[in-house]
């Protein structure tokens, strides 16, 4: 050998062999016929060998490129075969995306939006972690992240913001029954109130709840269970809403708490399937905004 094998020329050496034709083979490799020549000559010049008799119309193998052939096409094709196998290596999201999430979102967004997802992408698995903890993306191989946060900090990660999050009042039926409807903010001081502990600064009136806790879905089922008039983010009581398990209590009050957040590592090329869910979730709450209208 007189010289460095250029590991590239390796797939136009077995296209030429298997071709017998430095044209056809040019064609199959979508190169230009003096490129391929290039390689194979370069590729011969390295190995100090002649790979190939030519002719005008036909190459064929030498004895040293027989043998170079035996040893060197199940290597390209097996290179070949493992490169076609890995995904994103088409326009089709593939592979398994690794996501996390808060609860609150995982027991209320998640499910219908991922059902939805893998019904247009069914080549993606999703494994989803559910978890107040804010992970390393990076070292803990995580995908995307959806986070609720004021704000985001971390430069190191993309983050897209999604949807604003706003603070509501609702209470039960039975409460309401019990209490009534207060009719103005001022008439609130007068009402039992629930709310997550981080939250007690952005009510409407300063005052002491009746109730707080730090889980947001105790303090829902405290609210759907008539101990008060609870305040929760919209879409965590959008579902009983719906139901008329709770009923908006001075529904033209709203105050924005917090930002949803699409969250990836920074990578040059970010896989088919992050780029795929996060247009999905964009359309999806698109179509089902986070925040309802004010009346």
């Amino acid at each position: 050998m007189s010289g460095t094998v250029d590991l590239n020329q390796l797939p136009l050496f077995v296209a030429v062999a298997d071709a017998a034709n430095m044209s056809e083979a040019a064609r199959r490799l979508g190169l230009p016929k003096s490129s391929v020549s290039r390689g194979i000559s370069s590729l011969e010049e390295a190995l100090g060998v002649q790979l190939f008799h030519r002719t005008t119309r036909q190459v064929k193998l030498t004895t040293a490129g027989s043998s170079f052939y035996e040893q060197t096409a199940p290597l390209v094709t097996m290179v070949r075969d493992a490169t076609r196998s890995l995904p994103e290596q088409t326009d089709v999201p593939s592979g398994t995306l690794r996501l996390t999430a808060p609860p609150d979102l995982g027991f209320t967004l998640l499910p219908e939006l991922l059902a939805r997802f893998c019904a247009r992408y069914p080549d993606v698995r999703v494994d989803v972690r559910l978890s107040n903890r804010l992970e390393d993306l990076v070292a803990e191989g995580i995908d995307v992240a959806l986070r609720i946060s004021p704000r985001l900090k971390d430069s190191t990660l993309v983050a897209r913001k999604l949807s604003a999050l706003d603070l509501r009042l609702y209470a039960s039926p039975g409460y309401l029954a019990r209490r009534g409807a207060p009719r103005s903010v001022e008439e609130l001081t007068a009402h039992d109130f629930i709310a997550f502990r981080t939250l007690v600064a952005a009510l409407p009136v300063k005052l002491t709840p009746r109730l707080q806790a730090d889980d947001v879905f105790f303090t829902l089922q405290a609210t759907r269970a008539g101990l008060g008039i609870g305040a929760m983010a919209s879409f965590l009581a959008r579902a009983d809403v719906e139901s008329g398990a709770l009923v908006p209590v001075l529904p033209k009050w709203a105050r924005e708490v917090g930002s949803l957040f699409f969250v990836h590592p920074r990578t040059q090329h970010a896989p088919r399937k992050v780029t795929a869910f996060r247009d999905f979730v964009v359309e999806h709450l698109r179509n089902h905004p986070l925040c309802p209208e004010a009346p």
